[in-house]
């Protein structure tokens, strides 16, 4: 779905050549540790003996410029990490999409109780739908050993564009609380749109 940018020819792996390691956030991870590692000199110099004594000087003669230093230039490479970073939004979305339409459960679930269904059974409602979306793929969620059929179980439910909807659409509490044409509109549109559509003004928020 994304990943750093490499180079032609650039390894990823010395081991295994067709991995492309996060090579600059494994680097940054290790970064973190050392700025982090100035936290506990750092607050017991917040406690010193006689008022004041220098026991913090040589504390903060090391770790002040080494934190300071260290964390810009972690903040640097974390910056044209990002900037190259390569996003791939239609894998993302086949990857989605293959959960047959379960990114939308708690969206269901907060909507039966806004239509003064109780929560506990409107959990129960969408979690029984949820698993039948499973079972559809021919995956057994009560199974403890994880069993994978070799064919799915609800070959009609594999033709639906959202196999959640498919089996929201036939339960009678979720239709009687929803209305078919209420839980329609609630699938209505992008399948993303709900989840994603306060994205642009929290980047305007941070990003300005």
């Amino acid at each position: 779905e994304a990943q750093e940018y490499f180079a032609p020819g650039q390894k990823g792996s010395s081991a295994m050549p067709h991995k492309r390691n996060p090579i600059l956030s494994e680097n940054l991870t290790g970064l973190a540790r050392i700025v982090r590692a100035a936290v506990v000199p750092a607050m017991e110099n917040i406690t010193l003996w006689h008022e004041r004594d220098i026991s913090h000087s040589s504390v903060e003669r090391m770790f002040g410029p080494d934190a300071t230093v260290t964390l810009d230039f972690a903040l640097k490479r974390l910056t044209g990490m990002i900037d190259k970073m390569v996003v791939y939004p239609k894998a993302m979305m086949e990857n989605l999409m293959q959960f047959g339409g379960l990114h939308d459960s708690q969206r269901v679930l907060l909507t039966l109780t806004q239509h003064g269904v109780s929560r506990e059974d409107s959990y129960k409602i969408v979690q029984r739908n949820a698993m039948k979306v499973w079972r559809s793929y021919g995956i057994d969620p009560d199974d403890p050993n994880g069993t994978i059929k070799q064919q799915p179980e609800d070959l009609e439910a594999a033709k639906q564009e959202s196999r959640f909807f498919y089996y929201l659409s036939g339960d009678d509490e979720v239709t009687t609380a929803l209305g078919d044409a209420g839980l329609k509109d609630l699938f209505a549109g992008s399948s993303t749109a709900f989840h994603t559509r306060n994205v642009d003004a929290i980047f305007t928020r941070v990003f300005g």
